[in-house]
């Protein structure tokens, strides 16, 4: 179980690792024609979320590398879970369903992290 967290990690964190750079190097103009839902936001809106993912990339995996602070992974994986909780909450009245398939599996590789990291048997 644990090698099998290990690599939702990495995975996970190198998905929201990227996509948080981009949104915070990127300027809004040139996100919009794969991030049309930029338009909707402030720039500094933008980059807060940018920011959130790639904090949260980093919580998924730093604290378990160094063993310091680990319950930090877990509340990582929740509170990235719930940016994609708040992400489809967007694009289902938007009419955007395509994004939901995304959404939906970073949640739930989200959601089973924190379930195996918060679990009664600390991995």
């Amino acid at each position: 179980m644990n090698v099998l967290l290990w690599i939702l990690q990495g995975l996970l964190a190198l998905a929201f690792l990227a996509a948080g750079a981009m949104k915070t190097t990127q300027p809004k103009e040139k996100l919009a024609p794969n991030m049309p839902w930029v338009n909707d936001f402030s720039t500094g809106t933008v980059k807060l979320v940018g920011v959130a993912e790639f904090l949260g990339a980093l919580g998924l995996v730093l604290p378990g590398l160094f063993g310091i602070a680990v319950i930090l992974t877990p509340v990582a994986a929740a509170a990235l879970a719930l940016v994609m909780v708040l992400a489809a909450a967007y694009h289902v009245p938007k009419g955007e369903y395509a994004s939901l398939g995304v959404n939906g599996a970073f949640f739930l590789i989200a959601a089973v992290i924190a379930w195996g990291r918060f679990g009664p048997w600390p991995l």
